[in-house]
């Protein structure tokens, strides 16, 4: 060997996929270039033998399809290239290539980089070869489709090409646009490809415009404002790339104008037509027209899975207005997507995860934006509030067409319910802005269906199971310059580069810079230098963990300048960090009473031109986003204002404390001022779910303020009315933890808080807990105040509630008794209080078995409400309702029927079919019909009922458990057995969990446990439940109630049939004495005592337990 072969100055010309789609296999080749002519070979050797190898690390494998390796000739270059197989991984992101040159020793003489982005669309390739491999076999690849390594552009394919193979080049905003376009060209008859325009800086526009001519057939061009910039390349160059690539090849090339504004007139050659603002129809007639398609003849579309045409959109769209400044964060979008397409049938959950600041929030609106055709509803829901959060996901429930329910939580469920099914739409997309609390926010998630998107900064979603994640990292540097320079046109790229590193790639914080560069004249060597120099101590504030100190300086000059140049848009700013950062009250803060605000905000607020101002100022230079409103009759307002929770932290911590208490007076005042002080009316309602995310951080939990503290108070109250008792209990909870230390616990404040307090506990199913808060308070009360003292007369209606809860019927009777007759001497018969309280009464007395008594009480109560309210109000249908179920338990099945049937039809049309009393209203309604013998009608009904109990108020809600015994019940005389047993068990389960083993409606249920048992054949398990029974419900209610002489008389009947005559006999006449006593001579129950008694026959037991309302 007389040369060193490195000497050879070696060129590796290489074919290799620039973009891949994920999972997808491609061919490389590898050649090498010598000395262009022979008399340049310096050597003696004619050839020589190099070694080939590719590594693609985790993103690609590798695999030679013959001999590794290229022989360089003297004469003729070499014998041709080494040709290998990759293969992408599945998820899409930037991935690389590594090709290592040996020489014939192994000693390597040269390593390339080749650069390859793993993507979840298909991308443009020179169509499929078929390639030997090794071991003789062939297999069929894409070509490879982008430029040499280290050489100029490749060449255009020569010869004759399809005019049927289109490639469709797009920026990443337009997807839509590019799948709509694809769809339509296939539908006539064209195979298309989708490839991503996203050319790096740096590369000749002239030669990217010349790689698309690698595909087999036309390039359409999809061309915007964002097509054009991307690479930040100027109007001249493509002038010059367009003149020059185009013109030479003018029939390859077409373009569609989707511009909202005119396109640059470089681009006049590729003549554009315009699509934006037609309908589909003549959309699709421009772009046939301009592809000399207009004779192919369309294939049927599927309407139900066709992408919608872009510039329509989602039946049902709430989503933020676009970043018109979003950059970058392709690879995240697609693997996202391909995360969504390639997620289970049952539908896909992905949650966007990554610390504060990095644009997770930015990157999912893009997403709902970008993909919005492929969907018939996009719904957004910030979801760092509990309570927002489901007001938000119920307001879908009108878009969706549900029926109306007052109750939050059952258009909560209706809407899951809704999803989960597709009905009305099967396409679906729930973004959970900001949910960094999982079990807040859980119960919203539909069970399957659609897709879900979540931000986070928390890894619980995924630790959940269910849930695939996206990490969302800082910028790329490149993302990062090409951001700031498209926002600051006077930065260069060395200038943008160094902003970057400034501010280490933070996209929150390139942001501010940004902006704050492009309002002000300072050199961007200057202020990247104080951002560099800055010390927090010498700037003067806290600085926030784990964030680098360019957010703290950035903010502080920010707000420096904002100082000098707009105090008052500055005070603003600083008031607008005592609400919640997701939701700032700004149009209440614009009506604002006299003197709530400061003089300089007051004087702000009283001129809409210079309050309009101000806030665009902040949404210039801070991280403040507004939506605005132009109605068309008078100048725009601003809607809704929105902070980055970092920003809304870094402004709390530039506060002092006396500044802090001042704002924090300023911000109560301003939602005591909003605050309608009725929440019982339902038109009050969208307020007060407006004004509770701002109770926390506005220092309102903490004011000694009475009106404040009313204002706390009413936004309880409003969660107690809307049933969201779960937000309401957590409230309560953080009050009480705080008024404790402030207040008397007879304070009338103090008092309504506890009263309220209990009552969330009791409907959370923690009863003991409800039942111990309610007595102390009586017990406390009762020691200080009057007998009729009305604080005292709420709280033992609160505390009745909690024991007829846990089954102490009498103890409850007897307060609701005093209570009423307080209230009958204070207030009259007519008074709303008055009314609930008789309603509760007569509940008790039903519940005591005392069935005429009761239905006494509910027949007065009706006449009287029917007098003060009319026949449809729902306290009336409600009396309606409990008067039926008395008629029904007293036996007088044809009168309940009647009366019953017309409640439940005014329930549904008053109210609808969601509601909770209506459900009762049809629940009583089924019973009726099977007492009454329509058993088809009760089948169905009840059947219904399970299904939409479940869906709406969850397997574990009393009323859900009532009904599903009852079913159960039915199932085993009319039913299948098998499933009879298995709701039954589920029930006796749900009882047993909510309200004890020793409570009657556990007890009775395993009374039906062994009627089942028993009936099955076990006859020995069936018997000992059934006794059972008998013994616990004599305990639970005593001898006397008509659900412990049901238990006797199936008790009686398996002890006769188990041989045991004289004991059976014995216990069905002191039944029977018992039973006239409690119903009367004409019930039911009393006169099957008398026919087993007077009969003596083999029948097997059959007495029902029926749960009653609680």
């Amino acid at each position: 060997m007389s040369g060193d072969p490195a000497a050879l100055m070696i060129e590796p010309l290489v074919g290799w996929p620039r973009r891949a789609q994920a999972g997808q296999s491609y061919l490389v080749t590898v050649d090498l270039n010598g000395p262009a002519a022979p008399e340049d070979w310096p050597y003696e050797e004619e050839e020589f033998d190099f070694g080939v190898a590719l590594d693609g690390s985790r993103r690609f494998v590798c695999e030679a399809l013959n001999e590794p390796s290229v022989v360089l000739h003297r004469f003729g270059g070499t014998y041709g290239p080494a040709r290998f197989v990759i293969k992408a991984s599945r998820a899409p992101g930037p991935g690389t290539i590594w090709l290592t040159i040996s020489n014939r020793w192994g000693v390597p003489v040269r390593t390339v980089e080749l650069p390859s982005e793993i993507v979840a669309d298909a991308v443009v390739g020179q169509g499929h070869v078929v390639v030997p491999t090794l071991n003789g076999a062939t297999t069929t690849l894409p070509a490879e489709h982008t430029v040499p390594g280290q050489r100029g552009g490749r060449r255009p394919v020569s010869g004759v090409w399809s005019p049927h193979h289109i490639t469709i080049s797009y920026a990443g905003t337009d997807r839509a646009w590019a799948v709509w376009t694809a769809r339509q060209l296939e539908r006539h008859g064209c195979q298309t490809f989708l490839l991503r325009w996203d050319p790096p800086p740096g590369v000749p526009l002239t030669r990217l415009l010349a790689d698309l001519l690698a595909a087999p057939g036309r390039v359409l061009l999809l061309l915007d404002e964002e097509y054009l910039r991307l690479g930040q390349r100027t109007e001249l160059e493509w002038g010059e790339a367009l003149g020059s690539v185009v013109t030479a090849d003018p029939d390859r090339f077409a373009a569609v104008d989707l511009s909202a504004r005119t396109l640059p007139a470089a681009t006049a050659v590729l003549g554009p037509v315009g699509l934006r603002e037609l309908d589909p129809a003549e959309a699709l007639r421009r772009l046939l027209a301009t592809l000399d398609l207009q004779g192919a003849r369309p294939e049927p579309e599927d309407e139900s899975v066709a992408p919608r045409f872009p510039d329509a959109p989602p039946a049902v769209w709430n989503v933020p207005r676009r970043n018109f400044r979003f950059t970058g964060r392709d690879t995240v979008l697609e693997e996202l997507r391909a995360l969504f397409e390639n997620g289970p049938a049952t539908g896909a959950r992905v949650a966007l995860r990554g610390i504060s600041g990095v644009g997770k929030s930015q990157i999912a609106i893009e997403y709902a934006h970008r993909f919005a055709n492929e969907y018939d509803v996009v719904w957004w829901i910030s979801a760092s509030f509990r309570a927002t959060a489901r007001q938000q996901f119920a307001d879908l429930a009108e878009p969706l067409g549900l029926a109306d329910s007052s109750a939050l939580p059952e258009r909560v469920r209706a809407v899951r319910e809704a999803l989960r099914t597709g009905r009305p739409h099967r396409r679906w997309l729930l973004v959970l802005d900001s949910a960094d609390d999982l079990e807040q926010v859980y119960d919203l998630l539909p069970e399957a269906g659609g897709h879900v998107a979540v931000t986070t900064v928390t890894q619980g979603w995924t630790a959940s199971g269910g849930v695939a994640e996206v990490q969302v990292e800082r910028f790329t540097r490149a993302e990062s310059i090409s951001y700031a320079r498209r926002h600051v046109e006077r930065l260069t790229e060395e200038e943008a580069d160094q902003l970057a590193d400034a501010v280490e790639d933070f996209p929150l914080l390139l942001a501010q810079t940004a902006a704050w560069l492009d309002a002000n004249r300072m050199s961007a060597a200057e202020y990247i230098g104080l951002l560099r120099r800055a010390d927090a101590d010498e700037i003067g504030i806290q600085t926030l963990p784990d964030y680098p100190i360019g957010f703290q300086t950035s903010w502080a000059l920010t707000l420096d300048s904002l100082e000098q140049d707009s105090p008052e848009a500055t005070e603003l700013l600083r008031l607008f960090a005592m609400f919640s950062p997701g939701s700032i009250p700004v149009r209440q803060l614009q009506r604002a009473r006299p003197g709530d605000l400061p003089t300089l905000l007051a004087e702000l607020a009283a001129d809409p031109a210079h309050w309009l101002g101000a806030l665009r100022r902040l949404s210039e230079s801070t991280a403040v986003r507004m939506d605005y409103v132009q109605p068309s009759d008078s100048v725009g307002y601003v809607d809704s204002v929105e902070m980055h929770r970092l920003y809304h932290r870094f402004l709390r911590r530039t506060l002092t404390p006396g500044e802090r208490d001042e704002l924090s007076a300023v911000a109560c005042r301003v939602l005591v001022s909003a605050d309608p002080r009725s929440p019982s009316e339902v038109a009050n309602w969208p307020v007060y779910a407006e004004l509770l995310p701002h109770l926390h951080p506005s220092g309102a939990l903490e004011s000694s303020e009475e009106a404040v503290r009313d204002l706390v108070l009413n936004c309880i109250e409003y969660l107690r009315l809307r049933d969201e008792e779960s937000t309401g209990l957590t409230l309560c909870e953080q009050v009480l933890a705080r008024w404790r230390i402030r207040l008397a616990p007879t304070h009338p404040s103090m008092l309504v808080l506890v009263h309220q307090h209990a009552n969330m506990l009791r409907r959370c199913g923690r009863y003991r807990e409800a039942e111990a808060v309610g007595r102390s308070v009586v017990e406390q009360l009762a020691e200080e105040r009057p007998s009729d003292d009305l604080d005292l007369l709420r709280a033992e209606a609160g505390l009745g509630g909690s024991l007829m809860a846990l089954g102490l019927f009498r103890e409850a009777h007897q307060l609701f008794e005093e209570v009423w007759r307080a209230y009958d001497v204070l207030d009259g018969p007519e008074a709303p209080r008055t009314q609930a309280c008789l309603n509760n009464l007569g509940v008790a007395l039903g519940l005591l078995g005392r069935y005429q008594q009761a239905a006494d009480v509910h027949a007065q109560l009706l006449l009287l409400r029917r007098e003060s309210f009319g026949s449809d109000h729902q306290s009336t249908l409600l009396s309606g309702l409990t008067y039926a179920r008395s008629l029904r338990l007293l036996g007088r099945h044809q009168d309940a029927t009647a009366l019953q049937e017309t409640n439940a039809l005014l329930h549904r049309q008053t109210m609808g079919d969601h509601h909770p009393q209506t459900l009762a209203a049809q629940h009583n309604q089924a019973l009726c019909l099977r007492r009454s013998g329509d058993v088809p009608a009760a089948a169905d009904l009840l059947r219904s009922l399970v299904e939409r109990c479940r869906n709406l108020q969850g397997v574990r809600h009393p009323m859900t458990l009532m009904v599903q015994a009852d079913h159960a019940s039915f199932l085993r005389s009319h039913g299948d057995p098998t499933e009879s047993a298995e709701l039954t068990d589920a029930v006796a389960d749900g009882y047993r969990h909510l309200l004890g083993d020793d409570h009657p409606y556990t007890v009775g249920v395993l009374g039906n446990r062994g009627l089942l048992l028993w009936l099955a054949g076990d006859r020995a398990a069936g018997a000992r439940l059934i006794e059972q029974a008998l013994r616990g419900m004599t305990n639970a209610v005593g001898a006397d109630h008509p659900w412990t002489l049901g238990c006797a008389l199936n008790a009686a009947a398996v002890r006769r049939l188990s041989g045991r005559p004289d004991e059976a006999a014995e216990l069905r006449r002191e039944t029977l004495l018992r039973a006239r006593a409690a119903v009367g001579p004409d019930h039911p129950l009393v006169r099957a005592c008398e026919d087993a008694l007077a009969t003596g026959t083999e029948e097997p037991p059959g007495w029902d337990f029926e749960p009653q309302p609680i």
